[in-house]
């Protein structure tokens, strides 16, 4: 009896030591979800003969218009990354498009795709100006933009088509380029009215030192602004998170580099606050 006596004894400690710790548990005030004010919003928009699908995102707590930012997309087509960077953008105060060169939001899923997908773009740029144009007047139409002060940035396919439109003499007042090829259908010239910034990878096989050298004549040639930086043992693709895996999956040289990643993202920084007098 002694030993049942115990037992139970313990049994109902257990228990209100049990309830207390579940009542304090309960007590705790959950932690508050942090709030954001960013707006991000599906958007459509065409040329005469292709339908495209954007996406478009700014701060909601900022009045007034502001600067806007194009983003335009890897070879892989309009993706997450894309509308992550755009979003990066809105965080620090701009209204950002992430654009769709490749049109109805197509994506590849496998390099040949992309490949196919990039090419037909980069080899019929009356195409591809059209596609850039019509996002560049989507952007300066939004009642937060401010339609005098327009910027674009691109990631690898994407940085050669911000590059190629500033060599276009597209209304830009700056282009910054990451990993991205310099070999462009439309090369440096007088006509470019826009900062540029270019950060690669030092690493990169993609990008070859004679295709660097003849841009940079190009560029001096022209009288341009503009800053080549190439990163120390920095790979294709080096800014984003995914590349190890993609790299592995396709046996492609793509690799992920943090330093270079932060890096690159303050140097976009930094021309878009001396850009916009931010």
């Amino acid at each position: 009896m002694k030993k049942l006596a115990s037992i139970a004894i313990i049994t109902i400690t257990l228990f209100v030591l049990a309830c207390k710790t579940d009542k304090k548990e309960k007590s705790m005030p959950e932690p508050m979800a942090q709030e954001s004010n960013l707006i991000g919003e599906e958007v459509t928009y065409a040329t005469d003969t292709t339908s495209m699908k954007g996406y478009l995102v700014y701060d909601s707590s900022i009045s007034g218009n502001r600067p806007g930012i194009l983003v335009v997309h890897e070879w892989w087509g309009h993706n997450d990354y894309t509308r992550e960077r755009a979003r990066m953008l809105a965080e620090m105060g701009y209204t950002a498009l992430a654009v769709d060169m490749y049109g109805d939001g197509k994506q590849a899923l496998h390099p040949d795709d992309a490949g196919k997908f990039s090419g037909m773009v980069m080899r019929n740029i009356d195409a591809a100006k059209a596609r850039f144009d019509a996002a560049l007047e989507l952007l300066k139409s939004q009642s937060t933009v401010d339609s005098t002060k327009i910027a674009a940035i691109g990631y690898c396919f994407g940085g050669s088509v911000v590059l190629t439109m500033a060599n276009a003499g597209k209304d830009l007042d700056a282009v910054a380029a990451f990993h991205s090829g310099v070999q462009l259908p439309i090369m440096p010239n007088e006509g470019i009215k826009a900062r540029v910034l270019v950060c690669n990878g030092a690493a990169d096989p993609f990008v070859s030192e004679e295709s660097i050298k003849a841009f940079k004549e190009a560029m001096d040639a022209s009288g341009a602004d503009y800053e080549y930086i190439a990163y120390e043992g920095a790979q294709h693709a080096f800014t984003s998170k995914d590349a190890d895996s993609l790299g592995q999956k396709f046996n492609l040289p793509l690799a992920y580099q943090e330093k270079a990643d932060l890096e690159s993202w303050q140097e976009l920084k930094e021309l878009l606050n001396e850009t916009f007098n931010k």
